[in-house]
């Protein structure tokens, strides 16, 4: 065995745990970013509290762990009545103040999109030609035109079509349903075949790599 497929075994092990440490670690800090902006908030309003947050503010991981925990009791607070009923009064009380009701309708909106378990927003990986006729490439689903823009475009679709290898950017296009070919293949497998630049073959359960 070469010294350079030694070399390549060794990275193909590292590689992906390397790339996922990253990506934690990247969340950890958002995630501790978000406390310590909460952390120096509340030391403003109570400045009583701030030698006791301080300390909080230097244990590594508490940051997460109570984002997560404020996330989850937040989750439990609006599954009810009395929760969606307090939901609803704070998102009036956001749409009256000017700017910010742009952005925060706008994400809002995007977000219950993609999270919505009763949404088609992601739920279907789909062949379509791009850029150009005879080059294909792999989009997803997002729904259909809407308003005034379905009025130019009936029987269209939306699609996201994600760049490679990173796929948190992309292009929105609007294509002719009888131009787009919906695949039997998961999201999942679906992102993984765009990340991998087509080196992950979606074959199943099991995916194989292009040998």
């Amino acid at each position: 065995m070469s010294l350079k497929n030694i070399f390549i075994a060794g990275m193909l092990v590292w590689l992906p745990l390397t790339i996922t440490i990253w990506v934690l670690w990247q969340l950890l800090a958002v995630f501790d970013g978000i406390f310590r902006a909460l952390v120096s908030a509340m030391s403003t309003v109570a400045p009583g509290l701030a030698p006791g947050l301080d300390m909080l503010v230097h244990i590594p991981g508490v940051g997460v762990v109570l984002v997560l925990m404020a996330i989850f009791l937040t989750g439990l607070a609006v599954a009810n009545i009395v929760g969606q009923w307090g939901l609803a009064r704070w998102d009036a009380l956001m749409a009256r103040i000017p700017l910010v009701k742009t952005i925060y309708s706008s994400v809002k909106q995007v977000s219950d999109t993609l999270f919505s378990s009763s949404g088609n927003a992601f739920r279907k990986a789909l062949l379509v030609q791009y850029p150009r006729q005879g080059s294909w490439t792999i989009a997803f689903m997002t729904g259909t035109p809407g308003g005034e823009v379905a009025e130019h475009l009936p029987d269209h679709v939306s699609i996201y079509v994600p760049t490679t290898p990173n796929p948190t950017s992309g292009f929105f296009l609007m294509l002719p349903r009888s131009e787009v070919i919906e695949l039997q293949m998961s999201v999942d497998t679906a992102l993984k075949y765009i990340i991998s630049m087509g080196v992950v073959v979606p074959g199943g359960p099991n995916n194989q790599r292009v040998r």
